[in-house]
């Protein structure tokens, strides 16, 4: 119940301010064509997507969160299709899009490397991974207490992690570049907001 009902709400409430939508509509510029969000939750990036995206395919295990969402996807002309529940195993064929995005999701996939490798796999060449997370801190100190608390976070928020070196995923897969902003979230500095911008690419 907690999970599966409180969590998307709590989530899409402390996710949807102004500055962290500056930080959404910093890692949606560019992005054109057919789009695949993984962790499309409530619908949060639908306002800052640009008029060039004609397609956004949902990848959304939560039905509440899909539920959330729908006053959203109404309101925005772009068309959106639910298309899986999991990350880490793509319904799509390789080559299938021309973008990826994905914000605040590789804290929950159970198994981020074998999401990003799917990710990889249906991105189409020259196409980038647009990336807004938070993950592991750079200062020894909060990342200390980012690792003495993922397990307390894990089950309170839906399986999120607090210590998941983002870069270092994104070296892991292959993505040819690795060229992101990082440095502490909107709000004061704590284990929870460390985080991640970018864009990663694959070749052409």
């Amino acid at each position: 119940m907690w999970t599966e009902r409180v969590v998307p709400r709590l989530v899409d409430r402390a996710l949807r301010g102004r500055e962290i939508g500056e930080l959404r509509a910093e890692v949606c510029a560019g992005l054109g064509g057919e789009v695949l969000e993984l962790g499309f939750g409530g619908g949060l990036n639908l306002r800052h997507l640009p008029a060039a995206v004609s397609r956004v395919d949902a990848v959304e295990p939560s039905d509440r969160g899909w539920a959330i969402s729908g006053r959203r996807r109404r309101r925005h002309d772009v068309e959106v299709r639910r298309v899986g529940l999991d990350g880490q195993r793509l319904a799509a064929g390789s080559q299938a899009y021309d973008h990826v995005l994905c914000t605040f999701t590789l804290c929950t996939i159970p198994d981020p490397l074998l999401a990003l490798a799917e990710v990889h796999r249906v991105l189409r060449p020259g196409g980038t991974l647009a990336v807004l997370e938070h993950g592991l801190a750079p200062t020894p100190r909060t990342a200390r207490w980012q690792r003495r608390l993922d397990p307390v976070q894990r089950r309170v928020a839906g399986g999120c992690h607090l210590s998941r070196d983002v870069a270092g995923l994104l070296e892991q897969t292959g993505f040819d570049t690795v060229a992101l902003v990082e440095g502490y979230l909107p709000g004061a500095r704590s284990p929870w907001t460390y985080g991640y911008r970018g864009r990663v690419g694959v070749a052409s």
